[in-house]
């Protein structure tokens, strides 16, 4: 009874207007909206990406309206879910606007190359075939929004008083890399490297296959131990929400230096060292399915501290506290 008390206790002070992290999404469909009424005429389904920018602003409309008939912590969490939920709903729409634009790969693998002399997500899973390791790999990469709800509802249960500074963080640390993903047409080794051919890439050279994403959007077979759980997970995952979309920085990486860092202010030290070993394993794992090059991750790793900072910093008023 007690854990029904706790849902349904009704809020002393409820929010009455957006959170702060709703108006992250509401400034996001602003501006992509405005992308796409200038992309028009080169966008197939752009009617489409404006019919689900409206539903998601209702579905967003309807639970505020729910929250303030009964302003408890349950539709509160039922917000945050909701924004939450959605995240993978924006990403695949990264690849509808920035495939207009030419893409960037051959310079990041040129990169590559001149900094390691070699392609390690070429390399990397091709040195540490075993199974054992395929799988600890795939599950890191595939947990990444279990994470998520796992910093969020210990927020929900531990610290309650701080869930809207939180989520805000979260939400806008995910949009930041999502505007950043509009505008830069970078797809990551496992796209770019089947349209530029292996053998071109084992030769270390990285040809501009130009607008090629604009009509293809096939990915390389996966690397390590196929017949794993996690494997199978992660090519299903791949099937159905993967797009030639988002490689730099990454944002796995980026967002679970986040994550680490609102576990390390909670001083828990369980999930402190949970997101801080999974962030380890993090950035090992995007390389080794080949879904990054070296390059994302130490970017990730800077952008990611950077995004906390600085919307920490903006979320430190009366307002978000």
């Amino acid at each position: 009874m007690a854990i029904v008390k706790y849902f349904f206790e009704i809020e002393r002070k409820p929010r009455r207007g957006l959170l702060a992290a709703e108006w992250v999404v509401v400034g996001y469909t602003v501006l992509t909206t405005l992308m796409i009424l200038f992309l028009w005429t080169k966008l197939p389904g752009a009617d489409q990406m404006l019919w689900g920018r409206f539903r998601a602003l209702v579905m967003m409309g309807a639970l505020w309206a729910v929250y303030r008939l009964v302003p408890c912590r349950l539709t509160m969490l039922a917000r945050v879910v909701l924004l939450l939920a959605m995240l993978s709903w924006w990403y695949p729409d990264t690849y509808m606007l920035n495939r207009v634009l030419p893409n960037l790969d051959h310079h990041f693998a040129l990169l590559e190359q001149t900094v390691f002399g070699c392609q390690p997500a070429l390399l990397f899973s091709q040195k540490m075939p075993w199974a054992v390791w395929s799988e600890l790999m795939y599950m890191d990469y595939s947990s990444y929004f279990l994470l998520l709800v796992v910093v969020t509802l210990y927020y929900f249960f531990r610290r309650y008083h701080e869930l809207q500074r939180v989520t805000f963080v979260i939400i806008g640390s995910f949009f930041a890399f999502y505007v950043i993903f509009d505008l830069l047409p970078v797809t990551g080794p496992q796209y770019y490297y089947l349209a530029a051919g292996l053998d071109n890439i084992e030769a270390g050279v990285f040809p501009n296959v130009g607008d090629y994403f604009l009509t293809h959007d096939e990915m390389m077979t996966m690397p390590g131990y196929s017949d794993g759980w996690f494997y199978r997970f992660m090519l299903h995952a791949h099937a159905t929400g993967e797009r030639p979309t988002a490689a730099f920085p990454s944002s796995h990486v980026g967002v679970t230096v986040v994550l680490l860092l609102l576990a390390l202010r909670t001083r828990s030290r369980r999930l402190s060292w949970f997101v801080g070993v999974m962030l380890v394993l993090m950035c090992m794992s995007t390389v080794y399915i080949r879904a990054h090059y070296v390059i994302d991750v130490i970017a990730g790793l800077v952008v990611g501290l950077v995004f906390y900072a600085v919307l920490m910093i903006i979320s430190n008023t009366k307002h978000h506290d």
